[in-house]
């Protein structure tokens, strides 16, 4: 009888090096293989029915699953489609997001940021565009759930700036900080099928969003 190289192969199926680099068998080299089998079986000792039954059975769970995998993916490509058009859908909106960076235009800039407890001291430092410190915010005690602070950045040049804040209670102990921004939607770029909004000069993901609103008239 031939070998089971030489009869993949006159089936189009590769078990040399080649193959190796491909990906793995789908349903259709299952077949081939299947057939091959009961082509080249030997007459006086034939497949057992049971066997052959059992590999009937794998072929059609490998069809399924490679059915299920090909509606994952349109499905998968329908989502996308739906992000992408949402996030463009935003461009011009006033959001409130996870992140850490602040436009400056003015005398005054609001850092906003929630505490999970309640704080003894919290201090915040501000960086620039180089990530350079320009300045530090020490406060009093504030209380768990969502603050802010009026920083006065009158001596700052305008631009995008980015904070740290810290926090610590009654005990020395470190409560944990995250940072809030708000602002205005000004684009929108995608990177490996994600989208990502601009915001105060930084970028943002879909997940980073608290809530969206109308801007203000």
């Amino acid at each position: 009888m031939e070998s089971i190289d030489s009869i993949l192969a006159n089936i189009g199926i590769s078990t040399g090096t080649a193959a190796a680099k491909t990906d793995t068998l789908g349903k259709d080299d299952f077949l081939k293989m299947l057939v091959a089998q009961l082509q080249n079986q030997d007459p006086l000792d034939p497949l057992d029915g049971t066997a052959f039954t059992a590999q009937l059975a794998q072929f059609a769970s490998l069809e399924q699953l490679d059915n299920m995998n090909s509606q994952l993916k349109v499905i998968g490509l329908f989502q996308s489609s739906i992000n992408n058009s949402q996030s463009v859908r935003l461009i011009g909106q006033e959001i409130t997001a996870n992140g850490s960076n602040i436009n400056v235009e003015g005398t005054a800039t609001t850092i906003a940021y929630n505490l999970s407890g309640n704080a003894n001291t919290v201090t915040i430092r501000i960086y620039d565009q180089e990530g350079l410190l320009v300045d530090t915010v020490e406060t009093g005690g504030q209380n768990q759930g969502e603050n802010s602070v009026a920083w006065d950045s009158s001596l700052m040049a305008p631009g995008q700036y980015t904070v740290e804040v810290s926090a610590a209670d009654a005990n020395g102990d470190a409560v944990s900080v995250s940072t809030i921004i708000r602002g205005t939607v000004t684009g929108v770029t995608f990177k490996d099928s994600s989208p990502y909004l601009f915001v105060n000069g930084g970028e943002i993901t879909f997940g980073d969003i608290i809530s969206v609103n109308e801007p203000a008239a």
